[in-house]
Order: structure tokens, then C-alpha cells, then sequence
């Protein structure tokens, strides 16, 4: 049987399994006693994989109701690689209704769009990735080296009970596994040519920036609010959070960012070279994934929560910040020490979560089978890699040596706001980018 018909049969049911999969409502709100419906829709996608012949595990990690689901597609007994973990999350973050223009959990399909919360974080790759699984095994397909299909937990609060929980509590569901593609890469990038014409760059992940959630504390003298006093621990807070929502951190070029500003260069002709003297204002001539990739030349550090006092006229002895910190790969330690000198001598500070920056190269096997399922599909593409602001499971993954890449093909629209779509208002994906995905992934399982 040809592998035509094989990627026929799989785009037939990607779009209705997407669909399906953004009805359940998964929504991860970091609280246990509120988060809802993975042990639903993960035993849903256990059910899709046994009913084509899969054995499944269904395990739940740490907590009732946090479903997550693994199955394997062996390979050849002389496999040259190891294992390719194939993941994705189930959760989505919450969504208000009353603000969408459909209903964020309807999975309706219109316009030529998919719409719903999860559509593109992400649902699409699960359908996918679902899709495939299920073809290759109907049709008795031997890929090149195993394939480990997981659909995971709580990615959306920090995976805290998902990946990570799996890879510290069930390191055996992740055995003989060397390489893992995910979420957040693959997708096109249109850019403008000097000559008029445009190229679509497509951006592969091989870089996460690190995460860490910081608590500022400050404690000081209680009293009246009408008396004079030297020390308030909401001004000693307050003044801390500004400096350091103020604060511009140096630049820093990473490989993957440096890889991804020179083939940038050479498409555009614009001027992305890390010591021009533009660079970052030239970066906004690419629209609106700048955002994303203007946020990985620099650490951040943004504050986005504040507490302190009870009554309008008590001076409280307490007063604490959060700070969402985004740190570039290697710069841990510089980071906290120009924190350090922003915060004060009368601030503390603690990490309530924390977890590391990733880098890989772009170069191998897997990199030359990504590169060539593109190129099957859109001659004229282009694969370069990205690092990404945000951060995934791979996290969690590479605490397992696992070489990790971002790779979740979509052919986008050029006028589509892809990044503004990432727990946005009216979330959706292009039917046309689903079945292009579709049949690029097809190809790269095959040749992975």
C-alpha cells in the first residue's frame, strides 16, 4: 500500500479528531480542586489508539484525574536509533466564554479554521500526532526506529503533576528513548525578499528559555496608617518590583538565536547581524512573531502579582511580589546576581518554581528528516532553528539526556497572527495548516 494512501486516510480524520479533542474541556487552572477533564479525554485518546490495536498505559501522575497515556510503535530489531518520543499536552489554559466569538470549547469548524481553546497549544499536534498513530498501525507500517506516542498532564501550569512527575516517578515509560519532537516549531514564517517575492521559513524548536517563578518578600514595622513611619514593607516591595520591571538586561546571542538571525539576513536582507546597531528594531520588521523572538536576545524579568495589607489604614508588616523570569540559556547565574542588586537590602527572595533553559544543535539525522519532510511538501522552504521564549515539556524530558526539538508543522497564512493566538481570544488553526502538518509529519515519521 502506498504511502500516499496511508496520509490520505490519516488527513481524513486529523481535522474531526482535533475537533474532538478541543470539546473535552481541559482546563488547567494550576489549582488541583479546579483543573478538570484530562482523565476524561486522555482515556478518550486511549480508546482511539486500542481500538486500531495499540496497547496502552494510562497512568496517573500523583494526582486523581491526571491522565496521561503512552504507546509504543516498535521498530525494526535492528534499529541503528533509539526510541523517538512523539508528545502532547492535554490540558489547555482556561477560557472565558462570554469573551469569545464561538464557544472556546465547541471545536467548531469554520471560515477554513478549527476554533477553540487548545487549537494551536495544542490540540493540533495531538490530533496529528493521534492520526498518524493510528494509520501506521492499521496498516502494519514497521517505522525506522520505535515510536513512543504520549499525550500528557499539566503542561500548562509547569508539568509539575505531568512530565515531571513521570520522569522523576516513572523514568521505565521513557526507556531506550534518545530523541523527542513537541510543540511550538515547525510552523512557517513568511518573509520578504529584497527582489519582491516572499520565502517561507519554517522555524524548528531547538531552544527553550529557562522558567522561574520569583517571590519578593519584605517585612517591616506594623502601626497606623496615619502615624509617620521609616520603614513600610509595601514601599520596600513596591520600589524592588520597579526596579526590576525596569530593569534591561544585557544582550546575549545564543547559537540558535544567532542560527535564526543569519538565515533571516539572507533571506530578507535586512540587518540581523548581533552587533547591529539596529537589531532589535530591525526584528520588528518581521511582524508579529518579534515578540516571541525579540524576548530571546535578552533575559526578563516581568512582575505580575502584588500582595500586602488588609485594611485601608493598617500599615501591614508584610508585603510580597511575583516575578515571572525568563532567563537565557547559560545566564542563570548572572541573572540572580544582577537580581540581587536590584532587590535591595530589604527584600528576599525565593524561587517558587524553577525550571532550566534547554539548547540542542541543529544538525542530525532527525534535523536532516525534518528538513526533507518540508521540503517534500514546500520545495521552496526553508527549516532554521528558533529558540523559544516560552517553555514545554521537553523540560522535563531533557532531565533524561533526551535530545529535544520543537517540530509541529503548519503552513500558516502570512497575515495570520500566529503568536497572539497562544491562550488568546479566539484560538484557532487553519484546516489547510492541519492537513499540510498532517502530511509533513507523515513523511518525517517515516524517514525519522
Amino acid at each position: 500500500m502506498s504511502s500516499q494512501s496511508h496520509t490520505a486516510r490519516a488527513v481524513d480524520e486529523v481535522v474531526d479528531l482535533v475537533s474532538r479533542l478541543i470539546r473535552f474541556d481541559t482546563s488547567n487552572t494550576g489549582e488541583p480542586e479546579t483543573t478538570r477533564g484530562e482523565e476524561e479525554c486522555a482515556k478518550w485518546v486511549a480508546q482511539q489508539l486500542e481500538e486500531v490495536g495499540y496497547t496502552t498505559q494510562y497512568v496517573e501522575s500523583g494526582q486523581p484525574g491526571r491522565g496521561n497515556v503512552f504507546a509504543r510503535l516498535p521498530g525494526p530489531p535492528d534499529a541503528d536509533r533509539g526510541a523517538l518520543l512523539i508528545h502532547a499536552h492535554l490540558d489547555v489554559v482556561p477560557a472565558e466564554p462570554a469573551d469569545w466569538s464561538v464557544h472556546p470549547f465547541s471545536g467548531s469548524i469554520a471560515d477554513g479554521y478549527i476554533w477553540g481553546r487548545g487549537a494551536i497549544d495544542m490540540k493540533d499536534m495531538a490530533g496529528m500526532a493521534l492520526a498518524l498513530a493510528r494509520q501506521f498501525k492499521r496498516d502494519g507500517i514497521v517505522p525506522p526506529r520505535e515510536l513512543v506516542f504520549a499525550f500528557l498532564a499539566d503542561e500548562e501550569a509547569g508539568g509539575k503533576w505531568g512530565s515531571h512527575w513521570l520522569v522523576e516517578n516513572r523514568p521505565d515509560l521513557f526507556e531506550g528513548i534518545t530523541e523527542a519532537v513537541g510543540e511550538v516549531g515547525g510552523f512557517s514564517l513568511t518573509v520578504d525578499r529584497p527582489d519582491g517575492t516572499q520565502k517561507r521559513l519554517y522555524l524548528v524548536e531547538t531552544a527553550e528559555k529557562g522558567i522561574a517563578w520569583m517571590r519578593l518578600r519584605a517585612s517591616a514595622t506594623a502601626g497606623h496608617g496615619s502615624f509617620l513611619h521609616a520603614d513600610n514593607a509595601v514601599t520596600e516591595v513596591a520600589e524592588a518590583v520597579a526596579r526590576i520591571g525596569r530593569h534591561t538586561f544585557p544582550l546575549v546571542i545564543s547559537d540558535s538565536v544567532a542560527e535564526f538571525l543569519a538565515a533571516v539576513s539572507a533571506e530578507t536582507g535586512l540587518d540581523l547581524r548581533p552587533d547591529a546597531p539596529d537589531l532589535e528594531t530591525s526584528l520588528f520588521k518581521l511582524g508579529n512573531l518579534a515578540r516571541i523572538i525579540g524576548a530571546t536576545l535578552r533575559d526578563t524579568a516581568n512582575p505580575t502579582m502584588l500582595k500586602a495589607g488588609y485594611k485601608a489604614n493598617v500599615i501591614p508588616q508584610k508585603a510580597e511580589a511575583v516575578i515571572d523570569c525568563r532567563v537565557l540559556p547559560g545566564r542563570q547565574a548572572a541573572f540572580e546576581k544582577e537580581i540581587d542588586e536590584l532587590l535591595g537590602p530589604n527584600v528576599t527572595r525565593e524561587w517558587i518554581s524553577k525550571l532550566d533553559s534547554y539548547e540542542t544543535t541543529f544538525d542530525g539525522h532527525l534535523v536532516d528528516a525534518m528538513n526533507d519532510a518540508i521540503l517534500a511538501h514546500d520545495p521552496d522552504g526553508k527549516t532554521v532553528p528558533y529558540m523559544l521564549s516560552g517553555g514545554t515539556d521537553a523540560k522535563a524530558f531533557a532531565k533524561l539526556g533526551i535530545r529535544c526539538f520543537g517540530f509541529a508543522p503548519l503552513q500558516l497564512p502570512p497575515e495570520l497572527d500566529f503568536a497572539a493566538l497562544f491562550h488568546g481570544v479566539d484560538e484557532r488553526v487553519p484546516v489547510d495548516a492541519l492537513l499540510f502538518g498532517t502530511n509533513v509529519f507523515e513523511h518525517f515519521l517515516h524517514n525519522s
